[in-house]
């Protein structure tokens, strides 16, 4: 599973198919997702000092492809970005990110589609859980993370800090189920995301991908708010 997919899956929710967060933020906090992974498989990094490239550009560091469809496209994209910031990325590989992940997820078995029509007139789908299992192995990592306010693994590190960057925590985790407060969560998730439970390339990337997501839903929300207006 891309961490991409998981992080998907926790922002869906299972009975309705609705999302936790905006139209705004689901597309570039998706598109960080892929990029880390693909620093978590060793195929890309964040130039520091001293490097070809000018610091905190993305590198390809190995052109292997993983054998993920979805993941050899996003990397062939970085590559031929050539050494372009982290925000420039997300606007390329975003855009259509979620419809291709989730025609994957029910190519799976993981999703559904449920085709409809809003007020009767307007054509629609619904993406309902039809096997949450992983979505709940997934989801007790978290919990546990979260209760604790330690990562355990890298993967689970990049889903809470992806999370925390668009304040969804609250949103995709019951405080019952993880026996905290809503507040005690989300300084558990900072906590995490601020942790040193990464490699340098990954502690990189994480801090890289979350800053580059923040500046494009605020850029996005001042353009939606300018044209409202």
């Amino acid at each position: 599973m891309l961490l991409a997919e998981d992080l998907l899956l926790l922002l869906t929710d299972d009975d309705s198919g609705r999302l936790a967060v905006s139209g705004t933020e689901i597309e570039p906090v998706l598109a960080g997702a892929m990029l880390i992974d693909l620093t978590l498989r060793g195929r890309i990094d964040v130039a520091g000092p001293g490097a070809d490239v000018k610091e905190g550009r993305l590198v390809v560091t190995d052109a292997t492809p993983t054998g993920d469809p979805l993941l050899d496209e996003a990397l062939e994209k970085v590559a031929r970005l050539g050494g372009k910031k982290p925000g420039a990325a997300l606007g390329k590989l975003g855009g259509k990110l979620r419809a291709s992940l989730l025609r994957e997820l029910v190519d799976k078995g993981i999703l559904r589609e449920e085709r409809g029509k809003f007020l009767g007139l307007f054509p629609h789908s619904r993406w309902p859980a039809e096997d949450a299992e992983h979505e709940r192995e997934t989801r007790s990592r978290i919990e546990s993370a979260l209760r604790s306010g330690l990562a355990g693994d890298e993967r689970t590190g990049a889903l809470v800090a992806l999370l925390h960057a668009v304040r969804a925590v609250p949103k995709t985790f019951s405080p019952e189920a993880v026996g905290l407060s809503k507040k005690e969560m989300t300084a558990n998730a900072k906590r995490i995301s601020e942790g040193d439970w990464a490699s340098a390339a990954v502690r990189s990337a994480v801090d890289s991908m979350n800053a580059a997501v923040m500046v494009a839903i605020t850029a996005a929300t001042t353009t939606a708010a300018t044209s409202g207006s």
